[in-house]
């Protein structure tokens, strides 16, 4: 009897667990990151008597989580892809919207400013067009300033969103270091696995996942250690790092992450992948910066190519042309980690040639190296750095100074700080130089045909203005004479060959003869010259960028079309992956999740049992009690 009352006492204790952990279950059916938890039961080892084994009853060998490590990951990677594509398309959509409005964006705004240049070409000597232009100039530029200060601004937000997230990193980091010590207690104490805690601690992995990517390791004591990046450790067993910002070696307002160290900050900015802060940092690199760059690089164009055709041209009062724009310099940054005095000024030698990118300028102890920080590429430069001989590198002229030590470094931003000094200088309408500044014509008695085309003055600040004659004293060889019938240059004749003197170049094709002439006059008097102003019209669409393959028009149109597709590119990844994560936490789901209709069922079988194995205690009560009373 004794032994029916073990083994019933043994159901009723067994079926009791397997009751609390269905409520258990049914309680926590809503609970963020809860998995569903079985009894498992087992039966107890048997006793051998002479007519067989007789079982003793059953024992509750574990409560399971129902939880697989493999499932969890895929979900948990899943979830920190979606977030890193989610916010990338979110800010991506912001700059979309920045760019591509028809009625205000940049390309629309350029199209104005080139229609007012045409305008004043078609009539010259209208104010009323001239000051149109000044107007659209204006405009041009306070939209370009604008973009700047709105992508500034975005700028701003990401460095502020990165050090709420580090903060948010560094916060569940300590947290799950928390459990991990709680868990190897309770583990400790009878070896099973603390279900409720390591829900949680999984919870906390998953939360941390939607900040940035991150991989797991278990270890033997029931602990969980994590990492990010290309492998530093966040959570070591019970020991957090903290994540934190600050400045690059360039700029404080550069926001780095930082991973604090017995050894000191360790940068773990390029690293870094997934989640919300894997989308900042891909956002800031592969669509924030070149669209400033890209900016600067259109608001410096702009103004070489008016501010250039301008200094050619002669304005209403027969006066050169004066710029049009003025643009911010180069930016050049030191290392706060050199250890020499390394300096650099840089300008702009060839605006054309200027790329979006920025440059690190690098003293290995010997010689100076120039890479691209975007790519790391190695630019060749010419020169040897000094005044006289700068280095020239992608559009750059570039002069070192200082005493540099092995491994300083500078800082170069070609076009980031063009925008933020742009404006526009001239505000008398009659200063826009639209009449060209010399004026050219065969003579009528020419036997020869040879015809000289309209003439330029390259650079004025060479040009002695005058009136001047070309004669040919042979078919092969010409001369120029001044007003006074000086001769003030002369050479062999080349068909197509440019004709340069006193500051004026012309070109002639064709044959001349002997005796013919041409005439080349100072139009200072041109107030009705409009051809300087086709010439600005012309150069604003004419490809002269990216090895002259690409205008200023273009460069505006393909920024444009690049944010639309990249923006799009975005949210169409973000949306494919949502369906990813979405498989994958329903496959999870389905293991762990709570279904009431199935608690529900096992609450009645395990109801049924448990009054089963108290009925069994009754019997083997009566039946004990029968015998008791038999030996009375």
């Amino acid at each position: 009897m004794a032994d029916m009352l073990t083994t019933g006492v043994s159901g009723l204790l067994a079926f009791q667990r397997s009751l609390d952990t269905t409520s258990h279950n049914i309680a926590n059916a809503s609970t963020p990151g809860y998995s569903r938890q079985s009894a498992e039961l087992m039966a107890r080892p048997a006793d051998a008597s002479g007519s067989g084994w007789i079982g003793n009853g059953v024992d509750i060998t574990t409560v399971r989580r129902l939880y697989d490590a493999t499932l969890a990951g895929q979900a948990r990677s899943a979830g920190s892809n979606f977030q890193q594509l989610n916010t990338f398309s979110t800010y991506a959509g912001r700059i979309d919207n920045l760019f591509s409005d028809t009625s205000t964006g940049l390309a629309t705004t350029l199209q104005n400013f080139i229609n007012s240049v045409q305008a004043v070409a078609d009539a010259p000597a209208s104010i009323t067009s001239r000051q149109v232009l000044l107007s659209q100039a204006s405009a041009l530029a306070d939209r370009l300033k604008t973009y700047n200060t709105s992508l500034d601004n975005i700028n701003s937000q990401v460095s502020s969103q990165l050090a709420s997230e580090a903060t948010a990193v560094s916060t569940i980091a300590s947290n799950i270091a928390t459990l991990n010590q709680r868990i190897v207690a309770a583990q400790g104490i009878n070896e099973q696995p603390p279900n409720d805690l390591l829900d949680q601690r999984d919870k906390l992995v998953s939360d941390l996942a939607t900040h940035l990517s991150v991989s797991t390791v278990m270890q033997s004591d029931g602990s969980m250690n994590v990492f990010m990046g290309n492998g530093q450790a966040l959570v070591m067993n019970t020991s957090a790092a903290k994540l934190g910002t600050g400045g690059d070696q360039f700029s404080a307002t550069r926001t780095r992450l930082l991973v604090q160290s017995p050894a000191g900050a360790i940068d773990v900015t390029d690293s870094i992948s997934g989640g919300t802060i894997g989308g900042l940092l891909q956002f800031r690199s592969e669509m924030l910066d070149p669209t400033r760059n890209t900016v600067g690089q259109a608001t410096v164009t702009l103004a070489n190519l008016v501010n250039t055709q301008q200094s050619a041209g002669l304005d209403l009062h027969g006066q050169i042309g004066t710029d049009l724009f003025a643009v911010g310099g180069v930016a050049v940054s030191t290392s706060n980690l050199n250890t020499g005095s390394a300096t650099a000024s840089v300008t702009r030698s060839d605006p054309t040639a200027l790329t979006t990118a920025d440059y690190q300028l690098l003293f290995d102890g010997s010689a100076w190296h120039l890479s691209r920080t975007d790519t790391g590429a190695a630019v060749a430069m010419t020169g040897t750095g000094t005044a006289p001989d700068p280095f020239v590198a992608d559009g750059l002229s570039i002069t070192v100074g200082g005493t540099p030590q092995a491994g300083d470094r500078l800082l170069i931003e070609p076009t980031r700080a063009a925008v933020a000094g742009l404006s526009v200088l001239i505000s008398q309408p009659e200063k826009i130089a639209a009449a060209a500044a010399v004026l050219t014509s065969d003579a009528a008695a020419n036997t020869g045909n040879a015809r000289i085309d309209a003439g330029s003055v390259p650079n004025t600040a060479a040009w002695v203005r005058g009136d001047y004659t070309l004669s040919f004293t042979s078919a092969n060889s010409w001369q120029v004479t001044d007003a006074a019938s000086t001769i003030v240059s002369s050479g062999g004749y080349t068909s197509g060959a440019p004709i340069s003197f006193k500051g004026v170049q012309v070109t002639l094709t064709g044959t001349p003869a002997s005796g013919d002439s041409f005439s080349i006059k100072d139009n200072a008097n041109g107030s009705g010259d409009n051809r300087n102003a086709l010439q600005i019209a012309a150069l604003l669409g004419k490809p002269i960028l990216n090895g002259g393959t690409v205008s200023l028009s273009d460069t505006v149109g393909r920024l444009i079309g690049n944010i639309g597709v990249q923006t799009n590119q975005a949210q169409t990844g973000r949306d494919a992956q949502q369906l990813v994560m979405n498989d994958a936490n329903t496959a999870m789901s389905n293991l762990s999740g709570v279904n009431l209709d199935e608690e529900a069922a096992n609450l009645m079988r395990y109801q049924q049992a448990y009054q089963a194995a108290a009925k069994v205690i009754s019997v083997a009560d009566s039946l004990f009690q029968s015998l008791l009373n038999a030996t009375k």
